[in-house]
């Protein structure tokens, strides 16, 4: 029986190596019931690893994770029954058309004909309903990571991990699992999001952890992130090829296509104190643009 007073997901000092290789060095942390919460980190980070550990893929040299309170070694049918995984691989059965599929997925958890009506209705809201008799196989790669997206659901988990969802899919499906998945989340749903898409997360989670090199750099809610470092952007176009004086050449972020964007420390770095150099080097301005560090931003900057 799930605990009513136990988290979503709780990681506690959760060990794995590959040899010499540490995937994961005592990772700690806890994702409250109902959290939309983001798990973000370059590749090697550590993050699939992990998701292989809570998912019962994996087994971890030390450590424990309970879904809703239940442990994934000890316990791991409880724990396995209450969590739905969206991987990250185009992984499906060629055999099969798409609604055969999803009750046969169902019938994996000890559902059957009463979520049959679930089914009809995540065919409809991910519109696959023109291809619920349609073999796997003939499927585009957008339409399978559809499937998928409704295997992870078919059995309605209080828990969902989304590993890279919108990999290589079109601007329609995204739009169309934020929302799905937005509403699902209203509803009380559990939602891990991994994503390379950091303006995705930004947008839909309230908390992120970043992971590098097995290690957490960071645990807090998506807006003490984006303050965690005081600095804007100040983005200028210099009129007539004009150059950038040497003694603002140290604050310059990046530069394409003869945009030149500067890395403005707050209290520090006064944007007046741009304009007057530029002044006095006698360099016109033809276009300037400010902005607030964003989640990429402060990603850059913890894992370098």
């Amino acid at each position: 029986m799930t605990n009513p007073l136990s988290n979503a997901i709780d990681v506690v000092g959760v060990r794995k190596s590959y040899g010499s290789l540490q995937a994961l060095k005592g990772i700690d942390f806890s994702i409250p019931r109902g959290e939309f919460f983001g798990l973000l980190g370059p590749n090697g980070a550590g993050k699939s690893t992990l998701i292989s550990i809570i998912a019962g893929l994996v087994q971890a040299d030390a450590g424990r994770i309970a879904v809703l309170g239940h442990d994934t070694v000890g316990d791991f049918r409880a724990a396995r029954r209450l969590l739905g995984v969206v991987p990250q691989e185009l992984v499906f059965d060629p055999f099969f058309k798409v609604r055969e599929m999803l009750r046969i997925q169902a019938g994996y958890y000890g559902s059957g004909r009463e979520v049959w009506p679930w089914i009809d209705e995540m065919l409809e809201r991910l519109d696959l309903s023109d291809k619920a008799d349609v073999s796997m196989r003939a499927l585009s790669g957008g339409m399978k990571r559809r499937v998928l997206i409704a295997q992870a659901l078919v059995h309605k988990p209080p828990v969902v991990i989304l590993d890279e969802p919108t990999a290589g899919v079109d601007v329609e499906l995204r739009r169309t699992l934020w929302q799905f998945m937005a509403e699902l989340h209203a509803q009380g749903q559990t939602v891990v999001l991994t994503t390379h898409y950091l303006e995705e997360a930004q947008e839909m989670c309230s908390r992120i952890a970043i992971l590098d090199h097995g290690e957490v750099k960071a645990l807090e809610s998506t807006r003490q992130l984006l303050k965690r470092h005081p600095f804007r952007f100040l983005r200028l176009k210099l009129a007539n090829g004009g150059r950038l004086p040497d003694a603002l050449q140290m604050l310059v972020a990046s530069e394409s296509e003869g945009t030149i964007e500067l890395k403005l420390e707050t209290g520090k770095h006064p944007i007046a104190g741009v304009f007057d150099a530029l002044r006095d080097a006698g360099v016109a301005i033809e276009d300037v643009q400010t902005r607030d560090p964003d989640l990429e931003d402060i990603f850059v900057e913890l894992t370098r």
